[in-house]
């Protein structure tokens, strides 16, 4: 009975909550006409199979729509900076849709046209959310595609960068053709070379022996000089800045078997190792393939521009013009409607401000700005549409100047990494175990001999075991973090993850969420018609506080209010139903209820006695406090804020007394706390905020994790993205890879005794291109077999074997 219940107070567009039952179609709820309207959509174009791929995929469409709101797109300008191809029929776009999740997403988006005829075709990428569309520019426009998207639920995501670096996003397919052409290459080598090995008699016919010699040389040439380069660029890069990463040996072993080859090939002393060489970069690249597919799903290096709209309306003569943002001068007079960005600093001209700054300094609570007094470029207005007269363009505007500070523009140092450590030491060993074994058989006259055991020295004990360990094992990590919306910027931070000891916590909107607060009264019993009364004056008064704690009366109906009046920053104050009614801060209505609880207090004083208070804290993203109890246990914790410090007991008390909290804090001084933990004290330190007053610290950090509403949220610069919702198993994530970097360690310790075994008779002179040919590549699927297997049994262990819902 409970569970028939659950399903039907459940949206069948979205499957959020359904609060309000009248608003359906037959059996079937939703919980808001937006998503009633899309359901009515689908059926008239004979689409409701999308529902039936999976259950309730629809976003939640509670957002009031403008008709006017895309009227910008008719901007040739701008039109044209988002269309990337046009010919005298029809155009291209590529569109970033954040809403895709599903299958149903997929199926939709592909049947369009349906819906708008002038869509010619669209082909959607899942893993960049983004779909490619034609569409015939004489029946629909770019306004009309975008329309028709947001009408079913997918409204495109346009920003001003999106304007500046063009819409379509180029993927870079150069990894792909050097593993085409390297595993093209090894393939045929391999089967060329088995011929030689493992012919009957030990004799194959000269002539054909010369043509699979040659082939096998020509073929190995591009391996070497284009599917290899990026191991040499990275050798140099480590040499030029005075330190030996894991490549220079790699790149070492790469050309001693290139030049070994062609020696024994001409002196017809045999094939040379050009399959283990071809076999070890295919390899090797498709592991860096795997650790790089991180960056096709989601952006870490967002600037202002990514917060910014494309366009506002600009009003001139009394007649509204839709204009880039770019082009927008001072003095000019705009509208910005609920729920938008204000991208320049402007005086409030017309309309009711309720501001919502908690991204750019971290204030919990909206701020009302009234007419004539000064609003910052990157609140957000939260109700009603509002003129403002622009006094700084964009470029000069608050965000913008707070964002180019240049202790947000941290030039990133180089991150020796412990693998790189042991590649330099692993390359003087092999040097000396390889020159010891040269001039012993130089001393021993065996000229022969000596190179023979220099060069299959250097070639068997390359360290691609421990190269391909690492890459197998963090590409893996990284899809499973991937999976469970964790997103890291590069296999990089893995390990740096690894070694963090000190975490710093930033309040509102990371371990605080950013919409909604948590009301408790306290006080006198108050029957229906005092709360009547309370909610009449309180829905007088556009103070955020007001507003939260008429919310949570929730009193439709509301009687008349005399003699209103409400005083800036303490409270309000009216007559209704033959009483006298004031609101607001202890001094302000005479006195207090006492309580413990903290948050802010909005006092309640009716015909001059107290009757009690409402307090209002901020409400704490799901399972924080427990992982704060997990984090405690392993790593020293901090917390630095940008808001005031109402909720200074209650983070102390999850915290614990040992650690530092601190509020009113601004972006200067989260970034010099930062720099103190990790000059001073040594830390290797965390930073997990949300926000651009975030973004120095973040950048300074060892590792900065930006936490995201949703994963195309505008999140500043940072090395991973966490989604919010997966906040509460940060600490599951981290001691996952730690576990990662002991993967690494075991397999390359298994792969260590290939190497022994290869070196064993390598210094002898005595190893054999066949021995060899089997060792490396057996040591290659060896380690990739057990880093895979490995991770997947880590993976359920900690809980982490998700699976994409597509």
């Amino acid at each position: 009975m409970s569970n028939s219940r659950a399903i039907s107070l459940q949206c069948y567009h979205c499957g959020n909550d359904v609060f309000n039952s009248t608003i359906g179609i037959g059996e079937k709820l939703f919980c808001c006409n937006g998503c009633k309207m899309v359901y009515e959509i689908l059926q008239d174009h004979q689409l409701c199979n999308y529902y039936e791929l999976n259950e309730q995929p629809g976003v939640i469409q509670n957002k009031s729509r403008r008709s006017d709101k895309y009227n910008f797109l008719d901007n040739t300008e701008i039109k044209n900076k988002l269309i990337h191809f046009s010919n005298q029929k029809n155009s291209h776009t590529t569109l970033y849709l954040p809403q895709i999740h599903c299958s149903s997403c997929l199926w939709l988006l592909e049947n369009i046209h349906k819906i708008n005829p002038g869509i010619i075709s669209s082909r959607v990428n899942f893993t960049k959310k983004e779909v490619f569309i034609v569409f015939n520019h004489h029946e629909t426009s770019l306004r009309g595609v975008v329309e028709s998207l947001e009408g079913i639920g997918y409204e495109p995501y346009l920003s001003l960068n999106e304007l500046a670096t063009g819409s379509v996003s180029k993927t870079d397919r150069t990894r792909w053709y050097k593993i085409g052409i390297a595993g093209f290459c090894f393939a045929n080598i391999m089967m060329m070379s088995l011929a030689h090995y493992f012919v009957s008699n030990g004799f194959i016919d000269t002539k054909i022996e010369i043509v699979f010699q040659t082939i096998s040389l020509l073929l190995s040439i591009p391996v070497l000089f284009y599917s290899a380069t990026e191991f040499f660029k990275s050798a140099w890069y480590g040499l030029k800045n005075r330190y030996l990463n894991i490549d220079l040996p790699v790149a070492l072993a790469l050309v001693i078997t290139f030049i070994r080859s062609i020696y024994e090939i001409i002196n017809g002393a045999g094939n040379g190792y050009l399959d283990s060489m071809s076999g070890i970069v295919f390899f090797m690249l498709i592991g860096r393939w795997l650790q790089s597919r991180t960056y096709q799903t989601i952006s870490f290096d967002r600037d202002y521009k990514s917060f910014f709209p494309i366009a506002l309306n600009v009003i001139k003569d009394n007649i509204v013009i839709p204009t880039e943002i770019s082009n927008v001068k001072v003095n000019d007079l705009i509208q910005v409607y609920s729920n938008e960005i204000i991208p320049v600093d402007a005086i409030l001209s017309k309309g009711n401000a309720n501001i919502d700054y908690s991204f750019v300094s971290g204030e919990s609570l909206p701020i009302k700005v009234n007419i004539g007094e000064l609003v910052y470029a990157g609140g957000k207005q939260l109700e009603g549409l509002l003129e403002l007269v622009v006094v700084k363009e964009v470029s000069q505007s608050y965000l913008t100047n707070l964002w180019n500070n240049p202790i947000f523009n941290k030039k990133e140092s180089i991150q020796k990494s412990s693998y790189d450590t042991i590649g330099k030491y692993f390359t003087y060993a092999v040097l000396v175990i390889g020159l010891i074994a040269g001039m012993y058989w130089f001393k021993m006259g065996e000229t022969k001999l000596m190179w023979n055991a220099i060069t299959t020295v250097l070639i068997v004990a390359c360290p691609c075991a421990l190269l391909l360990s690492q890459n197998y094992t963090n590409g893996n990590i990284l899809r499973i973090f991937g999976l469970n919306k964790f997103y890291l910027r590069s296999p990089e931070i893995i390990e740096r993850l690894s070694r963090i000891n000190h975490i710093v916590l930033d309040k509102t909107g990371t371990i605080t969420q950013t919409k909604g607060s948590n009301v408790k009264y306290a006080g006198k019993l108050l029957n229906h018609a005092i709360q009547v009364d309370v909610a009449s004056l309180l829905k007088q008064s556009s103070h955020p506080a007001s507003q939260l704690v008429s919310d949570f009366l929730n009193v439709p109906n509301v009687s008349m209010v005399k003699h209103f009046k409400e005083t800036e920053g303490q409270g309000i104050e009216g007559w209704v139903n033959e009483k006298h009614i004031k609101i607001g801060s202890s001094n302000f209505v005479g006195g207090a209820y006492f309580t413990e609880r903290q948050g802010t207090k909005v006092v309640v004083n009716i015909d001059g006695e107290i009757v009690g208070e409402y307090t209002i804290s901020n409400k704490y993203r799901f399972g924080v406090s427990k992982l704060i109890q997990a984090l405690k246990k392993k790593y020293t914790l901090s917390l630095i804020s940008g808001d005031n410090n109402t909720e200074l007991a209650n983070i102390q008390e999850m915290l614990g007394k040992e650690s530092d909290v601190f509020f009113n804090q601004s972006p200067q001084q989260k970034l010099d706390y930062i720099k103190e933990l990790q000059n001073v004290y040594h830390f290797n330190v965390m930073m997990i905020g949300d926000g651009l007053n975030d973004s120095g610290a973040l950048k300074q950090s060892d590792v900065g994790i930006a936490v995201a509403e949703t994963n195309n949220n505008f999140t500043p610069s940072s090395d991973g993205v966490i989604d919010s919702s997966k906040l509460s198993m940060l600490n599951t994530f981290i001691q996952f890879a730690i576990a990662g970097k002991k993967i690494i360690y075991i397999t390359f310790s298994i792969s260590a005794i290939y190497n022994v075994i290869g070196l064993y008779f390598a210094i002898q002179g005595i190893l054999s291109p066949v021995v060899a040919a089997i060792l490396m590549p057996c040591s290659s699927i060896t380690i990739i077999a057990l880093t895979y297997g490995l991770t997947e049994w880590l993976s359920k262990y900690y809980q982490l074997n998700q699976t994409s819902k597509l």
